[in-house]
């Protein structure tokens, strides 16, 4: 029984074992195609099924059959790596352990289907086994690492500074106490609306997942896009470029009839509105002369207001230079004449006051000749008419000089496109808000129309002209008063119409906000190098004011004239300036900084007085410029330590001293003056003071006076001082209290 079935087994045996060694390096060698490995696969399975039967004749296992199985080994687990189904990748080595031993038969092997068909239901079994092995998860790794990138994009965090803590907690989806941690922990002590550096900011975004990337403002960048566009649009046309009326300035010195002037070529009274018949604020007007339209500016002739009137000729195309022929040139008439040389425009001179019996215009003009406007009549190029205000003559002559002059300066201007002018003048009206008086320079400015001026925007809601009347548009070199700012803005700004609403908000906003961190910038602390520095200043009086007025030029005019004050021993502080009525606020304002509340042509509110007079503040209020300054000036000197100056009264000479039980009086005769009880006194022994005090008794016999004369004798004592000597002198002197000067 052995012989014939053991011999036919040996031999398929042996022979499907090489076979499968050939499959496996084959295999190995080419990993790419996974479909013909699996089917090699399955040889060494069946040789695996069919081996089991021939290891049991023969069990001697041979050392060359195991270096070839190490290398069926070696190749076997480097298959499956390329993508090959890992259910058999162990199964020929086992099997080739098992079939070692009949390996060294050698005979020739037809392989039978038979024992491969029964071979079948085993494989399945084995095949479960090596699947848990196969990591199938491990393609997956790669894609993991790829998915905290895309977070990481999204964690940059894009802000413009001013940056607060308020502002960060937000962004960064924290609450405000956590972020305040955070700065405690870094040594910084911020509240929620503290603006922080933006190196603290970055680490406290950084210390949470988040990169702060501080976006540059374009906030100077805006302007001059708005300021530009304006322009270009009429260049390229020429024929846009129309005749506008002209804009007259009148400049002179105080109380040469300037506006006086004007009321008789407006035949309106303006004089009566204004306190103590002067200027106080640029006023605009316009009056038809015949066909021609004449637009003129009033401005102040007082010192004080010379900003305001640099601002009116800037504005201006012809100065009418005011001057009194019976007073001529006077300080503010030259220096009005330097602001229109300044501003290149054309000087055309009124010599007022003809009618009074002191004129005398041949001295004016010799007086303008000495600076540099030369009269026509002399052969110079300066028209100069004589007028009289009161009794109205000349004034048609000087309307046709005007406009003759005017003529020839070819004054031009184009009604089309955005409207350009400048801010005459600004107020805070009861019932409308922030106006201000425009002038029109070019283009058209229409009611709805967005615009900006300085640091504030709005919508025109309403335009009036300067008799009060509601307006549609206003065309280039008429002043109209606009309804709609969003602020008072400075006078002399520019006034510019703008595309839509949003962009003037957003650039408004954007100056707002620069400004505001201007503000935010800390003042240095005191070192120790500036320390005594700090002391030193701190010793120096400063006066605090509130400074309340009805315009905003007015405004500005009174803070130049008040800070104009010099003095080295008091300082002058306007720690708020506004326009309008004096307030409940402004009362809490000057409480807090021990301040005094200065109102120029503006009311106090109910509300205000009553808090006044529980914080026990003081309200000064004042309609004329002059009175205003000398207070302020009165003011400042009252705030400097009066000075004290000795002043001598007499000496008497001590003859000899009288001893009591409780103290010792001096005998003496008076020498020189007086020596008066209410006095001090002052012992000098040997010319050398040894005792200063206050005299207690002063006697002359038994009776107690109050001063003795010179050439009598008294008998004199000192407080707490007992130590008389024959010879002494006792010198009598008074303190006196000087106020001191700015």
């Amino acid at each position: 029984m052995p012989s014939a079935s053991t011999t036919k087994s040996k031999s398929a045996t042996a022979a499907r074992p090489k076979a499968a060694t050939a499959a496996k390096k084959a295999a190995a060698k080419a990993p790419a195609k996974p479909k013909a490995g699996t089917k090699k696969a399955k040889a060494p399975a069946e040789a695996t099924e069919t081996g089991h039967a021939g290891a049991a004749a023969e069990p001697a296992p041979k050392k060359p059959a195991r270096s070839k199985a190490e290398k069926v080994e070696a190749a076997a687990p480097a298959a499956p790596v390329a993508a090959e189904t890992p259910v058999e990748p162990k199964a020929p080595p086992a099997a080739e352990k098992k079939v070692a031993p009949e390996e060294k038969s050698g005979h020739p092997a037809e392989p039978k289907a038979a024992p491969v068909a029964k071979a079948k239901p085993e494989a399945p079994a084995k095949a479960p086994a090596p699947e848990p092995k196969a990591v199938a998860p491990e393609p997956q790794p790669p894609a993991a690492p790829e998915a905290p990138e895309a977070p990481e994009a999204a964690k940059i965090l894009h802000l413009k500074p001013p940056i607060t803590v308020k502002d960060l907690a937000e962004h960064l989806n924290a609450k405000s106490y956590q972020i305040i941690h955070d700065l405690m922990g870094m040594n910084v002590f911020a509240s929620l609306t503290q603006a922080l550096d933006t190196e603290v900011a970055k680490k406290v975004c950084a210390s949470r997942g988040f990169t702060l990337e501080v976006e540059k403002r374009g906030a100077p960048q805006p302007p001059p896009v708005i300021e530009q566009p304006p322009e270009p649009p009429p260049a390229p046309v020429v024929d846009d470029m129309v005749s506008r009326p002209p804009v007259i300035t009148f400049m002179g010195h105080v109380d040469h009839g300037k506006t006086s002037l004007m009321d008789a070529i407006r035949k309106a009274n303006v004089v009566s509105g204004e306190a103590g018949g002067i200027t106080q604020h640029i006023g605009a007007y316009v009056i038809d002369h015949g066909k021609q339209k004449i637009t003129f500016l009033d401005t102040p002739g007082h010192a004080a207001f010379s900003a305001m009137r640099a601002r009116g000729a800037n504005l201006t195309d012809i100065v009418v230079l005011v001057v009194a022929a019976d007073d001529g040139i006077m300080p503010q008439t030259m220096e009005a004449i330097s602001h229109a040389k300044a501003a290149g425009v054309k000087i055309l001179v009124a010599l007022n006051k003809m009618d009074l019996p002191g004129a005398n215009p041949d001295r004016v003009k010799k007086q303008l000749q000495e600076q540099g406007l030369v009269p026509e009549e002399w052969g110079g190029e300066t028209i100069v008419c004589e007028v009289s205000a009161t009794k109205k003559t000349g004034i048609e002559k000087l309307l046709e000089n005007m406009v003759a002059l005017a003529e020839i300066l070819e004054i031009k201007a184009t009604a089309k496109g955005s409207a350009r002018g400048r801010v005459v003048e600004a107020a805070l009206e009861s019932g409308r808000g922030p106006t201000a008086t425009v002038l029109i320079q070019s283009g058209t400015l229409r009611v709805g129309d967005a615009f900006l001026s300085g640091d504030y925007w709005g919508k025109v809601k309403a335009l009036m002209d300067d008799r009060g009347r509601s307006v549609k548009e206003a065309t280039p070199a008429m002043p109209v008063k606009v309804v709609g700012f969003s602020g008072v803005p400075q006078a002399g700004e520019s006034f510019d119409v703008l595309r839509n609403e949003r962009e003037a908000r957003g650039t408004s906003e954007e100056r707002l906000n620069a400004k505001r961190l201007g503000k935010l910038e800390r003042r240095p602390g005191v070192t120790l190098e500036n320390l005594f520095e700090a002391l030193e200043e701190s010793k120096n009086k400063q006066l605090n004011v509130v400074l309340k007025a009805d315009v905003q030029g007015s405004l500005e005019a009174i803070t130049t004239a008040l800070t104009g004050i010099e003095s080295e021993k008091v300082t002058l502080s306007i720690i708020h300036g506004a326009v309008g009525p004096i307030t409940e606020s402004d009362m809490n304002l000057a409480a807090a900084s021990n301040a005094v509340v200065i109102g120029f042509a503006v009311r106090t509110e109910n509300s205000a007085a009553t808090a006044a007079k529980r914080e026990g503040v003081q309200i000064k209020l004042f309609s004329v410029i002059y009175e205003l300054i000398d207070q302020v000036r009165e003011a400042m000197a009252g705030l400097l330590d009066p000075i004290e100056r000795e002043t001598s009264v007499g000496t008497a000479l001590c003859k000899k001293v009288i001893e009591l039980s409780k103290y010792h009086v001096a005998g003496c005769a008076v020498i020189n003056g007086r020596i008066t009880k209410s006095g001090r006194a002052r012992i000098l022994r040997n010319r050398q003071p040894i005792y200063d005090g206050q005299i207690v008794t002063l006697k002359r016999f038994q009776d107690e006076v109050n001063e003795v004369r010179n050439g009598l004798e008294c008998g004199i004592r000192l407080s707490h001082f007992d130590d008389y000597q024959a010879g002494d002198l006792i010198e009598c002197y008074q303190l006196e209290k000087i106020p001191q000067q700015l």
